[in-house]
């Protein structure tokens, strides 16, 4: 009789460090706020869509979304990743420094040495924004974005941690799915489904400067003087923001209505405007519900994935 080989360890990520908010990201779970569920995902889709088409996944498999500090990992077999979003460096190696291995709490950065800080022995430069093949073994280190705020990584297969109502995503408000990544996590992985996309390299979209506003549908609860303001001058982002939100400061906006709202339906892109007068604007990890005058909707908050504390927003529509 012939026995079939035996099953290898199923293959995992395993996470060396975390940094500062890197979480498990697909693209959200629509269709639950009559429930209290925001969509959650990625707070750039098509950032992440770019990735898994890179690595030959479907669009709406999960991957990371690493913020601002980079992470470090290793795959215990053969594959392929992608990062797309903030330029970052990006080196593969086999995660030894000096003779001390990545995740040593002994070692610090006294004892990294050589023209470029950081780098490991062994490793090799990859890019964003191509696929990168990775030997069984490899970390894959992600170094702080130089510019913008979010990197995401997709590796062929997909990241697959059980979906919670149709969804792998962590969502940091209501706790919905796998937490927020540690030091020492493990991931599981999916099987490959295609392969690598055949480019050279990809080129993102600019920004744009300003972000497109619709009054309401609280906008009767402010001032002419305040709508001015909103459309008139330029805010700034807070250090308090995080994916629930972008915090704003700025010009505060005077209110028309005194007195309080019973709590009503909110959407991605609403701008709130609590007692201080400054907006809120929500982003993929929102409440469904808020008792504070909305004053309007952003068409498309996906600039804001990138915007750094200090960075400056304004506002425009076809109201002005």
């Amino acid at each position: 009789m012939t026995r079939a080989p035996a099953a290898g360890p199923a293959p995992r990520l395993e996470v060396l460090r975390a940094g500062a908010l890197t979480t498990v990201q697909d693209q959200g779970r629509p269709g639950w706020a009559h429930l209290g569920v925001p969509r959650s995902g990625a707070l750039d889709p098509a950032a992440l869509r770019l990735a898994n088409r890179l690595v030959g996944n479907p669009e709406d498999a999960a991957g990371l979304e690493i913020t601002l500090t980079g992470c470090a990992l290793r795959l215990t077999r053969a594959g392929t990743v992608a990062l797309t979003g903030a330029d970052a460096d990006v080196w593969i190696g086999d995660g030894r420094l000096g003779d001390v291995p990545i995740g040593d709490p002994n070692i610090g950065d006294a004892r990294r040495t050589g023209p470029r800080p950081g780098v490991h022995l062994g490793d090799r430069p990859g890019d964003v924004g191509r696929p990168l093949a990775v030997p069984a073994g490899a970390v894959v280190r992600i170094g702080p974005a130089r510019t913008g705020l979010r990197t995401w990584l997709a590796v062929a297969g997909g990241i697959a941690v059980p979906p919670v109502l149709g969804s792998r995503s962590t969502d940091t408000l209501s706790g919905l799915g796998p937490p927020p990544l540690r030091d020492g996590d493990t991931l599981p992985l999916g099987d490959p489904a295609g392969a690598p996309a055949p480019v050279d390299v990809t080129v993102g979209p600019p920004a744009p400067a300003a972000l497109r506003l619709r009054l309401g549908p609280r906008d009767d609860w402010f001032t002419p003087a305040a709508l001015d303001r909103l459309f008139g001058t330029a805010y700034t982002v807070s250090p308090v923001s995080n994916r629930v939100g972008a915090r704003l400061t700025g010009a505060p906006l005077p209110r028309a209505v005194a007195g309080e709202l019973p709590s009503e339906g909110l959407v991605l892109g609403a701008v709130q405007v609590p007692a201080d007068g400054q907006p809120l604007i929500f982003l993929a990890d929102h409440p469904t519900t808020g008792g504070y005058p909305v004053v309007g909707v952003v068409d498309d908050v996906t600039p804001l994935a990138q915007a750094r504390p200090g960075t400056t927003v304004t506002f425009h529509g076809p109201q002005r």
